[in-house]
Formats: C-alpha cells, structure tokens, sequence
C-alpha cells in the first residue's frame, strides 16, 4: 500500500557495448498525485538527495514516469523496525537526513499540508462522509494542534514525513541503509518525523488485510527513549536527560498531528486512487487513534 501513489517494475539496461547487464528501476506514477504533492517539487528533491550521495541516482524522465538507479539491497518488513540493532541505525540515518542541506525555505509545511488536504477531501466527500469525519471541525483542531506544538527551539529538519518500512532499504552485507521515495519530504519539526515512523510500527501492508492497523504495536516508552537518545548521541555529543524527555514528550504529540495527515491522506485516496486497498476504513483508525489520544498526548510527560 505504500508505494502510495506509485508502481515501479525492474527492467534491464544494457551497457550499450554489448557487456553486462545493468539493472534499473522504472517508476510510473500513480493517478491523483497532484492532490497530494507537486511533482516537480519531487524531483528537485530526489535530483538534491541524488548530489549528497543519499538514494538512487536519477537516470531518466519521461512524462508519466522517470527511470532511478537500481539499489542492491533489500526492503525492510515490518517486523524490522521492531529490531534493535536495524533500529538504532535508521535512528542514526534519520538524523543524518534531517541535517542534510536541500533546497527550499526552511520552515514548517505540515500545517499548510494538512489544511490543503483538509480543504480537498471536503471537495470530495459526500455529506455523510464529512459527518463521519467531522471535517468540520478539523480546521480547529488544525489551528489548536499549530498552537500547540509551534514551540520555540525544536528542532526543524528536512524531513521523510512518510518513513514506513517499504521506503528503507538495507544493505545485508554493509548493514548500510538507504531511505527512498521521496514525495511527501519537506522541512518539518524532526518530532513530526519520528513520531510518523513510531506509528509505522503499527502497520503491516503485506498481509491479506493490509489496512488493518495493530496500535499494540506501538512502540512502548522504554523503545522509543532508546530511539531518540541514539538519535540524538549520533551527532558525537551525548544528550542532556531533559533533551531527551522533551523530545519523547513532542513526538507524543505530534503523533496526532501524523492521524490526522494520513486519515485525510485516506479519504482522499479512496476518491481518487484505484488500488486494491481499504482507504476508508485505514482513515476511520487513524481518526479514531486521533480522538481516543488527544488528551492524553497534549498531557502527556515521560516518566
């Protein structure tokens, strides 16, 4: 499922000589994905991640699609994120991503990402469907969430906003790791990020009811401390107590703003997108987690 709004297939590439076979990845772009983000935009960002050395190369355009460099490694599966040793090094890539130097204003796009998104998928939905959701009201909760969490001295990054397990791709040999796919990457608090990626761990899209989402799965307190402190001591200094706690008690926040972007994300995919998946009712658990955890999450503090 979250190959959201593309497909990809591997073809050949001949060395033009006659000589080995190279292998390269075709991507065709999915219907609908200007709803979601700006393809151009996508691309300067894939072009900029491609210099710092960080994914595939880009190796071709075409009007519906772009050929990449083909990556020798594996995609992560769920239960991955669940090791401790695969976690603790896409803690440290995460933070190598959110420092690197990409083009673009540096500030927050969640906020205008969601009320855009807000805005589309009332354009879309029946009148019963916006009463389901109470779409409503969610230009409220949007501007109590800004309020909220626009803090001073977070930390701000360029952020994945969409690391599941299908965008990490690890080396077996060099346990090297590689973060892909790049079409919701943006400037963003880096608590937002990893919050997303927390949630993650509550999905698996390769079972035969890939919408189904086991929040048991969510990382406990003692996972997610572990988490942010190698992500914070991957910089060579080691983290203050306070440093950590703050951070632990923003991405429990931000995790309701992650339901609310991809329970919107799921209303406007099952009007638009034709792919074999129960966006509906993916959008009805992400809105239920955003409701049942939003006193405790802008309560909440670490013990």
């Amino acid at each position: 499922m979250h190959e959201r709004v593309v497909s990809h297939q591997d073809v050949g590439r001949s060395d033009g000589d006659g000589g080995t076979t190279r292998k390269a990845l075709v991507r065709i772009y999915g219907e609908g994905v200007e709803l979601f983000f700006d393809r151009e935009d996508e691309i300067r960002t894939f072009e900029a991640m491609s210099r710092h050395g960080q994914g595939p190369r880009l190796l071709g355009r075409f009007p519906n699609g772009r050929v990449e460099e083909f990556i020798h490694a594996r995609t992560l599966s769920a239960s991955d994120l669940r090791d401790p040793e695969i976690s603790a090094i896409i803690a440290t890539k995460l933070r190598e991503f959110h420092e690197l130097d990409m083009p673009g204003p540096k500030k927050v796009f969640l906020w205008d990402r969601l009320r855009n998104w807000l805005k589309v998928a009332k354009s879309l939905c029946s009148s019963e469907e916006a009463k389901e959701f109470c779409l409503d009201m969610l230009d409220e909760e949007i501007s109590n969430l800004e309020n909220v969490l626009s803090v001073k001295n977070q930390r701000i990054g360029f952020c994945h906003n969409d690391l599941q397990y299908g965008n990490i791709m690890m080396d077996e040999e060099t346990r090297a790791v590689t973060i892909i796919d790049y079409e919701y990457a943006s400037f963003n608090p880096v608590a937002y990020d990893i919050a997303n990626h927390f949630c993650e761990m509550a999905a698996d899209y390769h079972t035969e009811t890939p919408h189904i989402l086991d929040y048991n799965k969510y990382p406990d307190l003692d996972e997610r401390r572990r988490f942010v402190e190698i992500y914070l001591c991957s910089s060579g200094e080691k983290p203050k107590d306070t440093e950590v706690k703050i951070l632990l008690q923003n991405i429990e926040k931000y995790v309701l703003a992650t339901h609310l972007c991809w329970g919107l994300w799921g209303i406007i995919s099952d009007h638009v997108n034709d792919i074999d998946f129960d966006y509906m009712g993916y959008a009805r658990q992400r809105f239920q987690q955003y409701w049942w955890r939003k006193s405790d999450a802008l309560g909440c503090m670490p013990h």
